[in-house]
């Protein structure tokens, strides 16, 4: 039996609009997002290559990073396209790799890692120990899917 390799990609994403409205970031929508990313930049043939094994994993409203599987191989295709991702749902957005991994417990434990320094750069702007309380609960919140591995 033939084992299929995949890859997980941890990126986050930055709003480029300065608006006060909140951004529920969805996985269909990024789902549906980096699919037309890959039909306009590779075609058919890109969009055939990932779908296989292609699907959003993890999203986090708070701190903006998700999480995506992908096979080895076409997985070069969705590297070369996360960068122009522009529209998320009607939102401008840009996009940023940050990790990529052979399993999904390193690709949660190197998340864990960057959203802890992520915490402890904004901890010295809060004023308040109610503040910094929140803050920390919602970098560092955890999917039940996330909490195996840690």
């Amino acid at each position: 039996m033939v084992r299929f390799k995949n890859r997980y990609i941890a990126f986050e994403i930055t709003l480029g609009d300065k608006s006060d409205k909140p951004f529920p970031l969805k996985i269909t929508a990024l789902h549906v997002a980096i699919q037309q990313k890959i039909q306009q930049l590779y075609g058919d043939f890109g969009v055939a290559a990932i779908k296989a094994g292609f699907t959003a994993k993890y999203c986090n409203v708070h701190t903006k990073i998700a999480l995506v599987k992908t096979r080895h191989g076409p997985h070069k295709f969705l590297l070369g396209s996360i960068p122009f991702i522009t529209d998320i749902a009607g939102r401008l957005v840009s996009a940023k790799v940050l990790y990529v991994g052979a399993t999904l417990k390193h690709c949660f434990l190197f998340i864990k890692k960057y959203q802890q320094k992520r915490l402890e750069q904004t901890w010295n702007s809060l004023r308040t120990d109610m503040e910094r309380k929140s803050m920390e609960n919602a970098l560092m919140s955890l999917t039940p899917a996330m909490k195996d591995f840690t």
